[in-house]
């Protein structure tokens, strides 16, 4: 499974309905309004790497209100186990 984080500029006055195009196009998981320099992020979940390609450039960036998209590929995910070993140094826990 690779994953992508795609932040997203939409035309403001469009951006509930961009969010909601986005999130129905096959591969985006989820979509989230967001602060600072983007308007939108997307989840993009798919079996290989060139399918980035047919649902970034392919789909995300032809939604009517997209102003501009950068995409970050993920290396690897870390679930909060496996955060919680990373960040440890040998100390018991108290509590």
């Amino acid at each position: 499974m690779v994953t992508a984080i795609v932040h997203i500029n939409a035309e403001v006055d469009r951006i509930p309905e961009v969010a909601q195009t986005i999130a129905e196009i096959d591969g985006v998981s989820e979509v989230y309004s967001i602060t600072g320099e983007f308007d939108l992020m997307a989840m993009v979940r798919v079996a290989a790497y060139e399918e980035i390609a047919e649902v970034v450039p392919g789909r995300i960036n032809k939604v009517a209100g997209v102003l501009h998209t950068e995409t970050h590929i993920a290396f690897r995910a870390y679930s909060r186990h496996d955060l919680d070993a990373a960040f440890s140094i040998g100390f018991p826990e108290t509590d």
